[in-house]
């Protein structure tokens, strides 16, 4: 499956640790995230992450192209809601994982339910629903 990081400065921290603990899940997979992100995550767990463009130069506007064309069948975008700034790509991501079906966490514990899921393969109707080349570019 194909899966999309982001993460808010001061969460970046928090998804390296999340990917950390759920390196063994998350290598079955691909893994694409904005770029600093991306890199944090890879650096830290020897998992191959495709990166995009960072935040600040159309990263999560490439995100959400792809989201918009159906290639994700997971978003995890840790968003940190005491920030004012950038908080207005994370309705902008959500709203665009609501119109494709796509599973979307904004925090830590919703994430680890979907993780969880995966591991389980309970998001395989995604696969039927959605078959497709797989990984993307």
């Amino acid at each position: 499956m194909n899966i999309a990081f982001m993460a808010h400065d001061n969460k970046k921290e928090l998804m390296v640790q999340f990917c950390t603990a759920y390196a063994g899940i998350l290598s079955r997979h691909s893994l694409y995230a904005t770029n600093t992100t991306g890199h944090m995550v890879a650096e830290a767990t020897g998992l191959n992450v495709h990166c995009f463009l960072s935040y600040a130069h159309g990263g999560s506007q490439q995100i959400g192209a792809r989201i918009a064309y159906d290639e994700f069948d997971m978003v995890l975008f840790f968003s940190d809601p005491n920030s004012d700034a950038m908080q207005s790509d994370v309705p902008y991501i959500s709203r665009l994982c609501d119109q494709h079906n796509i599973p979307f966490a904004s925090n830590i514990a919703t994430a680890e339910m979907l993780i969880l899921g995966l591991s389980r393969g309970d998001l395989d109707w995604r696969l039927i629903v959605n078959p497709r080349p797989r990984p993307i570019a």
